[in-house]
């Protein structure tokens, strides 16, 4: 079975399977997956309900979570 690293694409062989980076090809692609999670390039996304409509932003907070300014 053929496997590819989800952050550069690179080919990895079936021995990749017990590789410590799994599903990565290197700890700098891991890394970098990671750093994309904690810039929140990515996303899991819900749909938006009523009652999140109507509950509206938290106190202390208005568009894109930006502190109000008083």
């Amino acid at each position: 079975m053929r496997f590819t690293c989800p952050t550069c694409k690179r080919p990895l062989d079936s021995s990749a399977a017990n590789a410590p980076y799994r599903p990565f090809c290197s700890e700098r692609c891991r890394a970098a997956d990671l750093g994309s999670w904690l810039d929140a390039a990515y996303r899991i996304s819900a749909p938006v309900s009523e009652e999140d409509l109507d509950e509206g932003l938290p106190d202390g907070t208005r568009g894109r979570g930006e502190p109000e300014d008083n």
